[in-house]
């Protein structure tokens, strides 16, 4: 969840520099979130359901039987809200849950039988970010340092940490392009500090090329009087945390890395209301389980399902967003 909320911030840094010159940095910003579609949005409320997809697993490195998911669905919501603000400084929260439900079935090798288990899993995330605006070589600058904890409905699990810094290397009404680092003060952090791209075009025909890295990249086209159209793939992650995992009294992580690939239409309603819907194929290349306290390098469980198709649904409220007469 924090690599989205930093990769959003990456694209905030990038569209705000499309303001007048003459401008603030911070009013430059301002400009962003009034648009019709912004980046960042104060309310979003998600829910997603996946077609069934079977999977191979193996615990500590001995194979275990089969298992077919029936269905998986998901529902959540996220608050951002920046409630301290200066010219050149932002403080800000981001709040967050989501709940997870999977029905699966499990067939034993020897007497084929069948297992059925339904299972819900709770996960809520809040994090305090302070960002600050400036120039560097002349150019639009940006760091933001995150504190962040996470954890499931029993307890708080773990806490981290984010840094981040980013420069707009261009900005002009056709390209946008800036590059970053992000580092991540996190024991399960496979990858500690990776840099950042993220390039927007926009076209004659009125496309828009939209790649920001590692999150994803997407055509983008408005169409209607107030709707955009995306075609594309961003990378996603489901975490939760298990308390009874093979019995054990120690809590584990479950960690997911997923590719979503296909349309998305968002509509903006009217009122501050902009509705999403999503759908296409998952990928899921990689899902591990491993104690809460250790690395992702050190699993328990490792898993590769097969791909499934996805349905998304969501709706969000951005009390500055413009509604395109």
């Amino acid at each position: 969840m924090q690599k989205i909320l930093l990769m959003s911030m990456l694209l905030l840094g990038l569209s705000s520099s499309m303001a007048q010159t003459k401008d603030s940095v911070q009013q430059k910003v301002k400009a962003v979130v009034t648009d019709k579609f912004p980046v960042t949005r104060i309310l979003n409320l998600t829910y997603e359901s996946n077609t069934g997809y079977s999977y191979s697993s193996k615990y500590k490195g001995e194979d275990l039987p089969k298992t077919k998911v029936e269905s998986m669905c998901q529902a959540g919501g996220s608050i951002n809200i920046n409630f301290l603000k200066s010219r050149n400084w932002n403080l800000g929260t981001n709040i967050g849950y989501q709940l997870t439900s999977i029905n699966s079935n499990r067939i034993d090798p020897t007497t084929q039988s069948i297992t059925h288990s339904t299972h819900h899993y709770h996960y809520h995330y809040e994090s305090l970010n302070l960002t600050r605006y400036s120039r560097l070589w002349g150019k639009i600058a940006f760091y933001t340092a995150t504190v962040s904890a996470n954890g499931s409905e029993k307890a708080i699990e773990r806490m981290n940490g984010i840094l981040s810094a980013t420069v707009v290397l261009k900005a002009t009404r056709e390209i946008q392009m800036a590059v970053g680092l992000i580092g991540f003060i996190d024991p399960a952090a496979i990858i500690p500090v990776f840099p950042t791209f993220a390039y927007k075009q926009h076209y004659a025909n009125g496309l828009i090329l939209d790649i920001i890295l590692p999150k994803g990249a997407y055509f983008r086209k408005e169409v209607l009087q107030n709707g955009r159209v995306s075609i594309g793939s961003d990378l996603n992650s489901t975490i939760f945390y298990l308390h009874d995992f093979q019995g054990s009294d120690k809590v584990y992580t479950y960690s997911q890395m997923e590719i979503n690939s296909g349309l998305t239409y968002e509509h903006n309603l009217g009122r501050s209301f902009i509705a999403t819907l999503k759908s296409g194929v998952k990928t899921i290349p990689r899902a591990r389980i491993f104690k809460k306290n250790k690395s992702q390098s050190d699993y328990v469980w490792e898993a590769s399902p097969s791909p499934s198709f996805y349905m998304n649904a969501g709706l969000s409220f951005n009390p500055f967003a413009k509604k395109r007469k």
